[in-house]
């Protein structure tokens, strides 16, 4: 029995090295990417169903840009399932909504306003194309940007801050860095979000559809992905000012292996001085990794 023992602990400790030594790969390879950068990198990964976890330079506070989008719809479909709005509820949409300057399909179908959408329609808009528009409507449909972090709060990741809406990014550089997480924390997001925790099935099924959907990002986390692989994410992107300062290049999601199972990855480049092709790039490379090594599991 004793050596029935030691051998069971043996072989538990040859396979739980070899689990450690992978991950060490893993963010080795992930630190080789980024050390070269001239930008300052934040990664998080996480095995959905392994329950494994890797970090890089997970400490720092990154700008969220258009990632707070997918915060924003989580906030608003609590709403609804509360019963306070519904999905194929009409929003009037004023001329004085769409704010010209900024990104937003909405004002470019209709840039005459004076139309009702869904709120579905709108965060189909925000979420999946990324509208600046769309998504000042939905924080004015809730209150203001701190009913949004106060919900994300309130579930349990803190390690966040969203204080500022599109507008108010607008309007100076600096604002936008008011907006930010940790990588573990979106992933933790996008975790509680997946294990239905935070909508009701019908909510969490519109939602996984559109991040889905999104034509967003596609140099980012699904760019080295075999075509065909489901990817859920949400991008965010700043401008670059004249310092040549790219404040952030973002992409968030939840992918889905051969297998069926899935992890969820944050990659977040910061106050980057490569190019856009550059940072894509970086987020790329990283999911390509992740990809790799939970497929070789």
């Amino acid at each position: 029995m004793n050596k029935l023992v030691f051998a069971v602990s043996l072989l538990f400790t040859l396979i739980t090295s070899s689990v450690f030594s992978q991950k060490n790969v893993l963010k080795t390879n992930i630190e080789q990417i980024i050390n070269t950068k001239k930008a300052t990198v934040g990664v998080a990964i996480y095995g959905l169903e392994s329950k494994e976890s890797i970090t890089v330079n997970n400490e720092l506070q990154y700008p969220l840009q258009s990632v707070f989008k997918f915060h924003i719809a989580l906030a608003v479909l609590n709403q609804v399932d509360k019963g306070k709005f519904e999905l194929n509820q009409k929003i009037f949409i004023k001329p004085s909504d769409l704010l010209p300057n900024t990104w937003s399909p909405i004002r470019e179908k209709y840039p005459n306003a004076n139309v009702s959408l869904s709120i579905a329609e709108i965060i189909r808009y925000t979420v999946g194309e990324s509208d600046n528009n769309g998504c000042d409507i939905l924080l004015r449909l809730i209150g203001r940007p701190k009913t949004v972090n106060d919900y994300i709060h309130k579930i349990g990741i803190k390690e966040v801050a969203i204080v500022a809406s599109e507008e108010d990014m607008h309007k100076a550089w600096d604002v936008q860095f008011g907006n930010w997480t940790k990588p573990m924390a979106a992933v933790e997001l996008l975790k509680i979000f997946y294990d239905k925790k935070v909508t009701s099935k019908a909510n969490f099924d519109f939602l996984w559809k559109v991040m889905i959907e999104s034509p967003t990002g596609k140099k980012r986390i699904k760019s080295q992905l075999p075509e065909g692989t489901l990817v859920a994410h949400k991008t965010g992107t700043s401008d670059t000012n004249q310092e040549g300062i790219t404040s952030a290049v973002n992409d968030i999601g939840i992918v889905t292996l051969p297998n069926g199972k899935h992890f969820a990855i944050s990659v977040f480049v910061s106050n980057s001085k490569e190019n856009e092709g550059t940072n894509e790039k970086i987020i790329a490379d990283i999911s390509k990794l992740a990809w790799d090594y939970f497929v070789a599991k």
